[in-house]
């Protein structure tokens, strides 16, 4: 059996000082972390994670929120027009010439979702729906993936094409903090 006191231990000290009311902060609006310095608009970039992990994309800007914009061209290794966390990709030394392709009316907005879809999803009705319909792109984002890849696939030689294509993956004995991008 052990001690009596053990029992009765505590490890609250009390003093004479008693805590103030913390004053809240506004929270600063957080600014866009800066470019890499192997990313700049046409490098190749390799994704590390999501649904597209170890395509190749090419970068075209960085948008006001921080992320990158990037895309595949669709046609080549099916990768859209998407935001991409420059944590979660690696920068390569090749490059792409990206002089056609007009970014500028792409913004964090044409990403949002909408909202209504998202309240609708979680009412009752549409968990006992018989027929849940899948939606694909809408008629603009298909038309602004055309606006983009198109002067891009004329610029992409065969085996910028090619290699656009394969998807980056590492074998046995291949090290990344060995390798140069």
């Amino acid at each position: 059996m052990g001690h009596a006191g053990q029992a009765r231990c505590s490890r609250h000290f009390f003093s004479n000082k008693r805590k103030q009311a913390s004053v809240k902060k506004v929270k600063k609006v957080q600014k866009a972390a800066p470019l890499k310095k192997t990313i700049s608009p046409g490098s190749i970039l390799i994704l590390l994670a999501g649904p597209f992990r170890g395509r190749r994309v090419i970068f075209l800007k960085q948008l006001e929120s921080g992320l990158l914009l990037v895309t595949g061209p669709y046609g080549i290794n099916g990768v859209p027009i998407r935001r991409v966390n420059q944590a979660y990709c690696i920068g390569t030394s090749t490059k792409v010439d990206i002089k056609g392709v007009d970014c500028s009316k792409i913004s964090d907005a044409n990403f949002k979702g909408d909202e209504k879809k998202k309240k609708d999803a979680k009412s009752e009705s549409s968990m006992f729906a018989a027929e849940a319909k899948k939606e694909g792109p809408t008629e603009e984002k298909k038309s602004l993936q055309k606006s983009l890849d198109a002067p891009l696939m004329k610029s992409l030689d065969a085996s910028m094409k090619l290699y656009l294509k394969k998807r980056f993956s590492l074998s046995a004995r291949e090290y990344p903090h060995e390798m140069k991008f």
